[in-house]
């Protein structure tokens, strides 16, 4: 290992955010540069452990305590090859992923965890900066696949495919691939760049991707909105395999008295048309916060990246709403280690400007055709309401950021796939569905999960098809449905 005295040595340090009054005025990502020396101190933090445990956190089995060592080392070089044989998109997850391997990391117990995350992001810039992504090229195996879906699951899929030598074209039904990471993911996040110097290297190694493209029964309507239509049956016809990759993008309503005033939004219906507007395809969304009182209902990252979206808008206030309890600011007795720690945290948008709050329930939405506010009320820890703690807030904007219900069925339905109870694909252990020809992966069979879990499943998933079309497979697979708990 690079120190054996790191942890004892070194606290945990990450760079720092750009100033809240700077980051405010644009949409680049907050974070300011990170300093190499700063980097390899905190990997030499890592005891790289008999037993480590932040691979219980992380389903990718990423080789965290060898690449950690070898930054320490300066051998950034074989720190990328470490990270890429597990992780096809690390700039993403050291950007998006909410960490579980940190929560699992043995310094954790007493101390601060290993930055994990960030080292790896890290790893992925320097990979980038030096040359070090090039593609990958595959001996033709005469077979093709489709992949429907441009999310991490289905990029991943398409990457691991195109790697055994397979032809794979990617049906996006948006204008460009990425899927929530390109038009649910805001710019101070992610910067879109991330997204398609990553897209450079799958075209580089032959992955076809065809956007504004949908996927229906046979009953084509016409592509009047410049959206091209395929049939299920001519997918299935032209292809020997088909990976459905298609997210669960249905958001949770709120189905209460006054749901039908305007100004009330899903938040994906608020966060595309912003991501649009950054990347030139709008002159103006067509929901704006400036000048105007929000209400975000949901405090998980959806609802934080409301926040930061309205704030760069010039919101009047915003006030982001949950009806859970405030976590605490440590682990609970019923949170021990190595679990995900249930804590209160401070995601960069919450540094910027409004109010949360917690338990705290929307009885109601106020106003004549247009939201004019919410009725609250207070709710105890069984989430019941507390009898005389309603309240009226002011509301012009409202966003429902409860999570999301499931995929959307259109597709399935197209292909005939048989659903779980929870509208998920339904698969077995081999990613196959109720069609022997389409497999499915990622959120669409999983229900909405982490963007460790999408990349995971991707790649598993792949290794399946390459093994159903030429009888034995190279490529990893590092979970099987049937043995995973869904997270």
């Amino acid at each position: 290992m690079g120190k054996p005295t790191g942890f004892l040595e070194f606290g945990r340090e990450t760079p720092e955010r750009r100033p809240v009054p700077v980051r405010l005025r644009d949409w680049r990502e907050v974070y300011e540069p990170a300093d190499d020396a700063v980097t390899r101190h905190q990997a030499g933090r890592c005891m790289d452990c008999g037993i480590a445990f932040c691979h219980e956190g992380c389903p990718l089995g990423n080789l965290i305590p060898e690449w950690n060592d070898l930054v320490y080392r300066d051998d950034w070089s074989a720190a990328a090859d470490r990270l890429h044989a597990t992780n096809n998109f690390p700039e993403f997850t050291g950007r998006l992923c909410p960490a579980p391997c940190e929560g699992s990391c043995v310094l954790g117990i007493n101390q601060d965890p290993v930055t994990i995350e960030r080292v790896e992001l890290e790893i992925a810039e320097h990979a980038f900066a030096e040359g070090w992504v090039t593609p990958v090229q595959a001996l033709p195996t005469g077979k093709s696949v489709a992949v429907v879906g441009s999310g991490p699951a289905g990029l991943a899929a398409a990457q691991q495919l195109a790697r055994a030598g397979h032809r794979v074209v990617v049906y996006e039904r948006a204008e460009l691939p990425g899927g929530l990471l390109r038009y649910g993911i805001p710019e101070f996040k992610m910067e879109k760049a991330v997204i398609d110097r990553r897209l450079q290297q799958l075209e580089a190694e032959g992955v076809e991707f065809r956007c504004s493209t949908m996927i229906e029964d046979g009953n084509l309507a016409a592509a009047a909105d410049g959206v091209t239509r395929v049939a299920a049956s001519t997918l299935l016809a032209e292809f020997d395999a088909v990976v459905l990759a298609t997210g669960a993008t249905s958001g949770r309503d709120l189905a209460i008295e006054g749901r039908e005033l305007s100004g009330i939004h899903l938040a994906m219906e608020y966060l595309r048309p912003s991501n649009l507007v950054r990347e030139g395809r709008l002159e103006q969304s067509p929901i704006d916060a400036q000048g105007k009182n929000v209400i975000i209902i949901g405090g998980g990252d959806t609802g934080a990246d409301c926040l930061g979206t309205a704030l760069r808008q010039g919101a009047a206030s915003v006030v982001q709403l949950e009806i859970m309890p405030q976590p605490p600011e440590q682990r609970g007795q019923q949170n021990p280690w190595p679990q995900y720690p249930n804590v209160f945290r401070v995601a960069s948008a919450h540094e910027e400007g409004g109010i949360r709050r917690y338990s705290v329930q929307t009885q109601r939405f106020v106003g004549t055709q247009v939201v004019s506010g919410l009725q609250l009320t207070s709710v105890d820890d069984q989430l019941q309401p507390i009898p005389g703690s309603e309240e009226v807030v002011p509301a012009d904007l409202v966003f429902l950021a409860m999570g999301f219900t499931g995929p959307e069925t259109a597709v399935l339905d197209a292909l005939g796939i048989d659903r779980t109870e929870r509208s998920n694909a339904k698969v077995n252990d081999a990613w196959v569905t109720s069609n022997p020809k389409v497999f499915a992966c990622g959120d669409v069979q999983r229900g909405q999960s982490l963007i460790v879990w999408a990349i995971a499943e991707g790649r598993s998933c792949a290794a399946a098809v390459d093994a159903s079309l030429m009888g034995e497979t190279a490529l990893p697979a590092p979970i099987v449905p049937s043995q995973v708990a869904l997270r």
